[in-house]
């Protein structure tokens, strides 16, 4: 009988090199392309003043800074002095300072095109990484995660959700290249920057500072103090989603919030699902006294209204200086982490416990196999589905959260964008002709929050199928809820 001799991936990648050298190497053109603009999301996402104030004055702090600085200048394809969408209308010879003069409207939606059409086929091209990878250097002929895939092949509702929750990612990590006009000049400092157009009574082209230009562009209501969605200004300003009531351009407003709320959500899940992952393995081994007493705890946070306590935590420590890093958005993650843990650790909590007494943790033990690598190769694979699952739920359910809160005027300092202070802003004008302030960011909330779930729902029907045959008991159990 012939016996199959098993190799490792290094031996398969040397015996055939040729499939992942060519998608490595298709790979690193697509992050070349646009290498810039991811350092310059890093540089300007992460709070490194904060960070380096607090760190002692060493020069090889100042050296990595001056590094991540000078890449974040590297040109990259789609950049917006590459595809310029800004400039202004002379009568008799068109549009002047646009990409090959075309109108700021065209402009901007090609550069928004491109951008999409790039961010989905890295994606793609990522996809088919795993596909080289099971035809050409993957050992099994077959792992659950083959069914898994195959089931969410065939889900739409999970699909879709998928779908939208890339696109709020691309959203937010190509913020400064989506907008219309950058954040610095439009929202953050609008007096110290200028712009030019085509002054009709001097019949010349002028400056004015965009500041001065923003406060004759506001959205206030009916009788000429509207700039609605797909309109342009007198300044020849092209606004996708209109003005606010201060006259900045909501558009602009709304990616740089989506950039803030992925922030906040996505340091807050890593947190909490750290914490939650860890206690679970470990209340679920040891059982007895550890799980009591994580069960006490969990309780207790659980016990707080959690709403109440976010609005106070974040009134009381506004003034800190933890309050400063990233004009609050660390704080809010913090105070998400510290009163959401207990239920993303429930969540995972009976899997955790469904597999601690299985047979194979009961042969590691008598082997002498040490706890935490029993928790590691043996538990938590069989945990990190589910915690999937709750974390896209909890990922929305946080976007939401910071919203609410900056609509009551607590969380992130202005003025830093995010999506519910635009809702406040415009919540006197809902029944006027400004009624797109506060629609188009509750509508995108809504959409955002539902997207999330979704991909919830469908990764739960991919890694439980008898939750899609609609056995919610078995889900729920699972699931540990």
């Amino acid at each position: 009988m012939a016996t199959t001799v098993e190799t490792t991936f290094r031996e398969r990648l040397t015996r055939q090199p040729g499939p992942a050298t060519k998608w490595l190497g298709v790979l690193l053109v697509l992050v070349a392309l646009q290498f810039g603009a991811v350092m310059q999301t890093i540089m300007s996402t992460v709070p490194w003043g904060t960070i380096g104030g607090a760190l002692p004055a060493t020069a090889p702090w100042a050296a990595l800074a001056g590094v991540g600085d000078a890449l974040a200048d590297l040109p990259t394809l789609l950049a917006r002095d590459v595809i310029p969408n800004q400039g202004y209308q002379v009568p008799g010879e068109g549009w002047q300072g646009t990409f090959m003069g075309l109108s700021p409207a065209a402009a901007w939606g090609i550069r928004v095109s491109l951008v999409y059409l790039y961010s989905f086929g890295f994606v793609g091209w990522l996809g088919y990484g795993y596909l080289v990878f099971r035809r050409h250097y993957r050992a099994a002929d077959w792992t659950p995660y083959d069914d898994m895939l195959g089931r969410l092949d065939g889900h739409r509702w999970g699909q879709f959700g998928l779908v939208v929750v890339l696109m709020f990612i691309v959203m937010a990590l190509f913020a400064p290249t989506l907008g219309p006009t950058t954040v610095q000049s439009n929202i953050a400092e609008p007096f110290s920057h200028e712009l030019q157009y085509f002054d009709e009574n001097a019949g010349e082209v002028t400056t004015i500072l965009v500041g001065e230009a923003n406060l004759q562009s506001v959205s206030k209501g009916g009788g000429g103090r509207n700039v609605g969605p797909m309109q342009y200004d007198r300044y020849d300003r092209f606004h996708p989603f209109g003005t606010l009531p201060s006259g900045k351009d909501l558009f602009t407003f709304m990616v740089a919030g989506a950039r803030v709320s992925l922030f906040i959500g996505l340091l807050y899940i890593s947190l909490a699902a750290g914490l939650a992952v860890v206690l679970a393995l470990v209340t679920a081994y040891y059982k007895g006294l550890a799980d009591l007493t994580v069960v006490i705890a969990g309780d207790s946070v659980q016990a707080l209204p959690q709403l109440l306590v976010l609005i106070l935590l974040s009134f009381v420590l506004s003034d800190t200086w933890i309050a400063g890093i990233y004009n609050g958005g660390l704080l809010l993650a913090l105070i998400f982490a510290i009163t959401g843990w207990p239920y993303l650790w429930r969540a995972v909590r009976g899997p955790a416990l469904q597999v601690s007494n299985e047979e194979w943790i009961d042969a590691a033990k008598s082997f002498g196999q040490r706890p935490v690598t029993t928790m590691r190769k043996h538990m938590l694979p069989y945990v990190v589905g589910y915690l999937l699952i709750y974390a896209s739920l909890s990922l929305g359910g946080a976007i939401i959260g910071v919203a609410g809160l900056s609509f009551l005027g607590l969380g992130v300092n202005p003025p830093t964008p995010e999506w519910g202070r635009a809702v406040s802003a415009g919540q006197p004008y809902v029944a006027t002709a400004s009624w797109h302030i506060s629609l188009i960011p509750g509508i995108m909330v809504v959409i955002i929050v539902t997207a999330f779930n979704a991909l919830g729902d469908g990764i739960r029907d991919a890694v439980d199928p008898q939750s899609e045959a609609g056995s919610n008991e078995v889900a729920a159990g699972g699931g540990g809820a």
